[in-house]
């Protein structure tokens, strides 16, 4: 555990030194973290050469459009399809950092006199397409004005937020001209002006949701599904989609930096099988794969001690509740406030009775962090001390609530006690009764179906039933992004440096507002309250509601320049987050996968993005 915990804490410490000397970090997207799903090809493909890599990142992605992805599966092959302004790269020291790739270089803002900072990038000669067309200034632009429309409804839009102009576009009553302040001023010149500084600006430009995408090509809706309409400006071009099978990625001729493209070619095969994948490892038909068996997972520690790799990453392991989902008796009698009060002082005693430890120690089984905030390990404060440490109410621990093991007993003592307040509870059997009975919603694979039945088995011990439920990926991301369900299992990783992509996500506009904040019938509820007069602002909010109160706290730190208030804002929005119980942290990940140890030039980084281009195979 501590070697883990070391491991993430140096991977931090090299991900603030690349935004130092730029700006930004990771996603799970991804973005949500992107996790599994779906079935995989029984047949052995050829074997791989020196040229040719065969891997699994997960099943059947939800989409290859950069403006739409919000997984971390297709966040790595966007990065081999597409470029960006700036992408991350490893140094001379292996350290990760953000570094120019469409953009000549990348530049200092210059601040004007309203407060707003103006970049101008210059594009590299030779840029091309896919097709053989010339990547011109406009084509990024377009991608960006179309990224952050209302018309797209983007998960990700609010990455533009930063930029001027992104507030007309969603106002109630926007002008007609509404558009980011973004243009082209020739073909190799792209201006573009913030709304203010913002410390993790080069970080957003490595980010896909902001590589380019032309107009024409995605004005064929089916653009992204098809190799034959699939057009990208990056080192790869796809020439095979077997959908829920394969992915075929062919080095692009036409990419400026082709020669020092090493892969000729990358296999994606797309599969939520655990044992299929490592049955295909183990037999060497796939040089990597993202996910194994948990049962295995002791033996491949002693059997594959130089393929089976644990790494840091960024990122949070969580239950969501839909905010909206009733989990009262029926003879409550409680309404509005009163009944959202009392659901989220329930959700929050839920949380106490699920075992981190356990979870981390025996299901997860690779260094696994208990977490007992939502913002992970590993991001900073500006003083260099970790943000998850300095999260909470300091009682006597780090967080929200106690994650040690010796403190398990005295949380569930806590959860009972809340229980009993709403629901009949028999002495005799330790039972309370009266709880709806749940679902809780997960995507295929092993290792989620583990946790979900710890869960279950928890919950149970009290007299709650939660039956289980698991969804191919694709549909696991819309049921949950469309609030369709009770209770369900997620992950984000780090989308760049700054809690902030933590925080921001929760807002009620935001298309990764799983939990539904803001909408349903929470929307209109008056109960959250915020004061920011101490820290200088004339913000003081008394029963409002998260439209009120947390989406305004997300915007002031948006627009914000003073460091240490800044940070202070964002833990404040963390403690309106949790206050709700709808967030319910498990642990702080690591990265597990299995990489042939004939592989070399692989590398990856705490977004969990994994790089194949300058891999090659002894």
């Amino acid at each position: 555990m501590k070697k883990i915990l070391a491991l993430v804490l140096a991977l931090a410490m090299v991900f603030a030194l690349a935004a130092c000397g730029s700006t930004q970090a990771p996603a799970a997207t991804a973005a949500p973290a992107a996790e599994n799903s779906s079935a995989a090809p029984a047949e052995a493909p050829a074997e791989a050469g020196p040229s040719s890599i065969a891997v699994c990142l997960a099943s059947e992605p939800d989409t290859l459009d950069p403006a739409l992805n919000s997984a971390v599966d297709g966040a790595t092959m966007l990065v081999h399809l597409f470029s960006g302004l700036a992408k991350w790269a490893e140094d001379a020291n292996g350290a990760l950092v953000i570094v120019p790739d469409a953009a000549e270089e990348l530049v200092e803002g210059v601040e004007n006199e309203d407060g707003t900072v103006t970049y101008t990038y210059t594009l590299r000669d030779g840029l091309k397409w896919s097709d053989g067309q010339p990547v011109t200034a406009a084509d990024f632009a377009f991608a960006w004005q179309r990224a952050a429309s209302v018309e797209l409804a983007a998960d990700y839009g609010y990455m533009f937020e930063v930029i001027d102009g992104y507030e007309d576009i969603w106002a109630d009553e926007p002008p007609e001209d509404a558009q980011l302040n973004v243009k082209a001023i020739d073909d190799k010149t792209l201006e573009v002006t913030l709304a203010n500084a913002v410390a993790y600006w080069n970080e957003l430009l490595a980010f896909p949701t902001y590589f380019p995408v032309r107009e024409d090509v995605v004005a064929d809706e089916g653009w992204a599904t098809d190799p034959s309409t699939y057009v990208g400006n990056g080192a790869y071009v796809m020439t095979g989609w077997d959908h829920n099978s394969l992915i075929t990625l062919e080095k692009n001729p036409d990419y400026v930096d082709a020669d020092e493209i090493l892969m000729d070619k990358i296999e994606c095969y797309l599969s939520d099988d655990a044992n299929n994948q490592l049955s295909n490892f183990k037999n060497g038909t796939w040089q990597l794969i993202d996910d194994v068996p948990t049962n295995e997972i002791p033996a491949l520690k002693v059997d594959y001690p130089d393929e089976f790799t644990v790494v840091g990453q960024i990122g949070t392991y969580y239950v969501c509740w839909n905010v909206n989902e009733d989990i009262l008796p029926a003879s409550s009698g409680l309404t509005g406030v009163e009944a959202e009060a009392a659901r989220a002082e329930i959700r929050n005693a839920i949380g106490l009775l699920f075992d981190r430890n356990y979870i981390v120690e025996e299901i997860g089984q690779a260094g696994q962090v208990p977490a007992s905030s939502f913002v992970a390990m590993g991001m900073t404060n500006p003083d260099g001390s970790q943000f998850y440490e300095t999260a909470g109410h300091n009682d006597g621990f780090v967080g929200y609530y106690n994650v040690s093991e010796d403190a398990f007993e005295d949380n569930f003592t806590q959860a009972l006690e809340v229980l009993k307040k709403y629901y009949d509870y028999d002495e005799t059997t330790g039972q309370i009764s009266g709880f709806p009975t749940m679902t809780y919603l997960y995507n295929t694979s092993e290792g989620h179906k583990a946790i979900g039945e710890y869960l279950q088995s928890a919950l149970a011990g009290v007299g709650i039933t939660m039956n289980l439920e698991n969804q191919e990926w694709n549909t696991f991301l819309n049921t949950r992004k469309q609030g369709d369900y009770s209770i369900a299992r997620n992950g984000w990783l780090a989308d760049y440096n700054d809690p902030i992509c933590f925080l921001d996500m929760w807002t009620t506009a935001s298309g990764n507002n799983d939990v539904q904040f803001g909408k349903g019938a929470h929307k209109d509820l008056a109960m959250y309250n915020l004061d920011l007069t101490d820290l200088g602002y004339e913000v003081k909010v008394e029963n409002g509601t998260w439209a009120d109160t947390y989406d305004v706290l997300i915007k002031t730190i948006k627009s914000c320049t003073d460091n240490e208030v800044r940070y202070e804002l964002m833990h404040r929005a963390e403690d309106l987050l949790m206050s709700t119980g709808c967030i319910c942290p498990l642990y702080f990940y690591t990265d597990i996968y299995m990489l042939d140890k004939n592989v070399d030039g692989f590398f990856s980084n705490p977004l969990g993005y994994k790089y194949f281009m300058y891999c090659t195979i002894g």
